[in-house]
């Protein structure tokens, strides 16, 4: 890998540029590429979404799309890939409170897994993520819990990192490089 990031978190807000931008960090990798998506169909505008995301990826990726286990996934593309794209993070946390709104330990133990796996990785991996708390504060207690919840991985997975990019208007900040 060189001088290259292990794991690469890319921030921003909604429609902000972070998947291309992911993406094309991706693309810059020969070999096998994979691609994680979060994202469930669960209604027709976003299996229209999805369908366009898959469209726009072509063939340079095989896409994997996992909506909770995203660490167990991370661990099997060791030595199968040359790298993994996990896209969207704050899909996944939604996707999480869902399922184990009432099992905070199980809740816990997934977002432990994941970054304990992008502490351990052998292959660059570039996460995903919305950055959710610069709006006002959520008027229902499931919406403050997603805020919260989003906001803490995004800073484990930071703290993980060793480059974090922050996408505004499609412009890429490096808020934080290992080099």
């Amino acid at each position: 890998m060189g001088g290259t990031p292990r794991v690469i978190l890319v921030l921003g807000a909604a429609r902000s540029g972070k998947s291309l931008y992911a993406r094309e960090i991706g693309e810059a990798f020969q070999g096998k590429r994979l691609f994680v998506a979060t994202a469930q169909a669960l209604d027709r505008e976003m299996a229209e979404r999805i369908e366009n995301h898959r469209r726009e990826r072509g063939d340079l990726w095989e896409t994997r799309e996992e909506p909770l286990e995203i660490a167990r996934v991370l661990s099997e593309a060791q030595d199968r890939y040359s790298v993994v794209l996990i896209d969207c993070l704050t899909l996944w946390v939604s996707n999480l409170l869902m399922t184990y709104r009432e099992d905070k330990d199980g809740m816990e133990e997934r977002l432990e897994g994941l970054v304990g796996s992008l502490k351990t990785t052998k292959i660059p991996v570039v996460l995903v993520s919305n950055e959710v708390g610069w709006g006002v504060v959520p008027e229902n207690p499931l919406a403050r819990s997603f805020r919260d919840l989003a906001g803490r991985l995004n800073q484990r997975v930071a703290q993980a990192a060793d480059r974090v990019v922050l996408m505004v208007a499609g412009i890429p900040l490096v808020v934080k490089d290992k080099g």
